[in-house]
């Protein structure tokens, strides 16, 4: 009974002993990250496959830890906004279509970052990362009297409603693949700077709020909101010289085939808590950590 009781508290000081040097070594190999720039979709609104045009602003925060000296995991929160319009479309059925959308993504992400060299020899690296992210959006709209109008619930597409019930609606918090490269630079044995693109494909098309075709619109304004879904389905009326009749049931509104993306371009700056005698002795091409320069003897 002694030598197991022995025994026992012989693992748990160890386990202590081990876990303090374990959360000792993440610390020393954390860095904190920050990310500002920009935000984008692809989508039936947007078909460029990358563009600046309608982004808007967005940003990151978080941090990422060494487990090599190219290899890191990193995890960030991001805050962005995208948005597009009909009306700078170059397809003129599209701004006689005249939809638009804004939305804010929630983003939380974790990633495995890889340089492609190590930083702290070159002070510079390109890279790469990919990873797994869960993200929460809503579309929205501004109706013809001014009032910001939350699209999902309003079924555009039939969506919930009896007579479509192949069309359910699409939920506000998914999955999404992270991807991109980017490049960054050291600054000093701490900071380093660097610019990046990071893609994120999802696995729905309703960024925007269009995918299918256009319901019956009958069916639309007998539900519970009206007239509005059908308002705000087709806006056509609402442009000078546009069409106010609803399309038949059944025309094309979007494409389903192709789910809808949204990106981020900015710069990344990376602080990192502790130095090391590694970081010390390679950034900037100084000597190895425990080699002295010679002396002059005489």
């Amino acid at each position: 009974m002694k030598k197991i009781i022995f025994a026992t508290c012989c693992l748990f000081a160890y386990g202590q002993i081990y876990s303090q040097g374990f959360v000792r070594k993440v610390i020393e190999r954390f860095s904190f990250e920050a990310f500002g720039g920009l935000a984008n979709y692809q989508g039936e609104l947007q078909e460029n496959g990358y563009t600046f045009s309608q982004a808007k602003p967005a940003i990151a925060l978080g941090g990422n830890i060494a487990i090599t000296d190219k290899v890191y995991l990193r995890g960030l929160a991001t805050v962005g906004t995208i948005q597009a319009s009909d009306k700078y479309s170059s397809s003129l059925a599209k701004r006689q279509r005249n939809l638009d959308f804004g939305s804010r993504v929630y983003d939380a992400s974790a990633t495995i970052v890889y340089d492609i060299f190590d930083v702290l020899e070159k002070r510079y690296t390109p890279y790469v990362f990919a990873g797994i992210s869960f993200f929460h959006f809503s579309p929205y709209t501004t109706d013809s009297s001014g009032s910001r109008r939350w699209l999902q619930p309003y079924g555009t597409e039939g969506q919930g409603y009896p007579q479509y019930p192949e069309r359910q609606r699409y939920k506000l918090d998914q999955f999404s693949l992270p991807f991109g490269a980017g490049v960054k630079f050291a600054v000093n044995e701490r900071v380093t700077l660097g610019w990046e693109f990071r893609f994120n494909k999802t696995f729905t098309d309703y960024l925007d709020d269009v995918s299918t075709t256009y319901a019956d619109y009958n069916v639309l304004i007998s539900g519970p909101h009206g007239t509005k879904p059908a308002e705000l389905a087709y806006r056509g009326g609402e442009v000078k010289n546009g069409n106010p009749v609803y399309p038949t049931a059944g025309a094309v509104r979007g494409n389903p085939k192709t789910k809808d993306w949204y990106y981020f371009s900015g710069i990344t700056v990376t602080y990192r808590l502790f130095k090391s005698d590694r970081t010390l002795g390679r950034l900037g091409g100084g000597s190895a950590p425990g080699l002295a320069c010679p002396r002059n003897v005489y």
